[in-house]
């Protein structure tokens, strides 16, 4: 049985409890795109899980109550920002918190060379769906803040 998460802005239902057997399914901020992330806590070091098609990306699984303290540090609203990893995040962002020597990691929370990038078009979904910030829904250049 899926555990269903109910997202305030927009309405939308997220469902799933996040665990690889029924893992979360979210959307991404403009709606355009479906995935789905569970928690991998015997990964060393544990892991957060993003399954988009055929693709998994693994980033740490800290990175989510890291993004939310740093979101409460932000005070306002912040550009998502999300890129591959091959590309340049634009600065201020929360894909190049993603990255940066400053976060509490020292770096990329991404794990897998190669798949690093996208934090900031996975993980604001996810922050949202367990109530820990919200989200614009625009069709480009999203936006989140702290709840």
């Amino acid at each position: 049985m899926r555990r269903a998460f109910v997202i305030s802005r927009g309405g939308a239902t997220v469902a799933g409890a996040g665990t690889k057997t029924d893992p979360w399914v979210l959307t991404t901020a403009p709606g355009s795109s479906t995935y789905e992330m569970w928690r991998d806590e015997s990964a060393d070091p544990p892991t957060l899980v993003c399954q988009v098609g055929g693709t998994q990306l693994r980033y740490r699984l800290r990175c989510i109550e890291d993004l939310a303290a740093w979101l409460r540090v932000q005070g306002d609203w912040v550009s998502l920002g999300g890129a591959d990893e091959q590309k340049e995040a634009p600065a201020g962002t929360v894909e190049a918190w993603g990255r940066s020597a400053e976060n509490p990691v020292g770096g990329w929370y991404g794990i897998r060379k190669g798949y690093r990038g996208r934090f900031g078009v996975y993980l604001p979904p996810l922050l949202e769906a367990l109530g820990l910030a919200e989200l614009t829904h625009d069709p480009k250049n999203n936006k989140m803040r702290t709840r």
